[in-house]
C-alpha cells in the first residue's frame, strides 16, 4: 500500500507544472532592477529601486526612491509600499504632505503625494515629468525634503542621495518595459480604510 501510495505521489509532483521562476534583482550603480513576467500577457511588471533609503523604516514604513514609468515618462518616485495600520501614518502624507525634490544642481520641484491601493506614491508634477526625465539621468546625487503631516518641516535639512549609473538603470528598465506598457499599480481604497479606522481610535 505505501508503495502505491509513494508511486501516486511521484506521479503527481511530476505532473504537476513547475514553480514560476523568479529573476534575481540586477544591481545598476547604485539601482537595484527587479522584474516579473505575467505568462498571459507577456509584459514584465518591474521595480527600480534605489540601495538607500528617503527614510528608513523605523516605528513605521521606510520612504524608498524608485524610478518609475508615469505617463511615458521616467521620473523620480518616493515610495511607502503596502502600508498596514501601523504606518498608516505615512498616509497622512497624501492628505496635506508634499516633498521637494533637486536633481544635481537643476532647480527644486515639488513632488505631490497620493495613495494607490495600500501604498503611497510620491511624484513630479506632469508638466515638469520632461525636464526632471532628462535631469535624472545626469544627476550625480539628489536631495529630497519631507514636508507636512507625517514628515519634517519644510525648514529641516534634506536627505543627499548618490546616483550612479542611472541613465544605464534607465535603459535597462525601458528595455524590458518599453513606454506606454507599464502596469497599473491596483487600486482600491484599503488604507483609506485603515486611517478611518485610526481616526476613530482617537475619537
Amino acid at each position: 500500500m505505501r508503495a502505491i501510495l509513494a508511486s501516486l505521489m511521484l506521479a503527481a509532483m511530476a505532473a504537476a507544472p513547475a514553480p514560476a521562476q523568479v529573476p534575481a534583482a540586477e544591481d545598476i550603480g547604485s539601482w537595484r532592477l527587479g522584474c516579473m513576467t505575467d505568462r498571459m500577457t507577456d509584459r514584465a511588471a518591474c521595480q527600480l529601486r534605489h540601495r538607500d533609503w528617503v527614510e528608513r523604516p523605523g516605528n513605521g514604513a521606510g520612504l524608498a526612491l524608485e524610478i518609475q514609468d508615469r505617463g511615458g515618462r521616467l521620473v523620480p518616485v518616493v515610495t511607502a509600499r503596502d502600508l498596514g495600520l501601523d504606518g498608516a501614518a505615512r498616509g497622512l502624507l497624501a492628505l496635506a504632505g508634499r516633498l521637494q525634490m533637486r536633481l544635481g544642481n537643476a532647480p527644486l520641484f515639488e513632488m505631490a503625494c497620493g495613495l494607490e491601493g495600500r501604498s503611497l506614491f510620491c511624484f513630479p508634477n506632469p508638466v515638469d515629468a520632461e525636464r526632471v526625465e532628462r535631469d535624472l539621468a545626469t544627476a550625480d546625487r539628489l536631495l529630497v525634503r519631507v514636508s507636512g503631516l507625517g514628515g519634517a518641516g519644510g525648514s529641516a535639512e534634506p536627505t543627499e542621495i548618490r546616483l550612479e549609473r542611472t541613465r544605464e538603470a534607465m535603459a535597462a528598465y525601458r528595455r524590458q518595459v518599453p513606454a506606454g506598457t507599464a502596469q497599473p499599480v491596483p487600486g482600491g481604497n484599503d488604507l483609506w480604510e485603515l486611517l478611518g479606522r485610526m481616526g476613530r481610535l482617537f475619537q
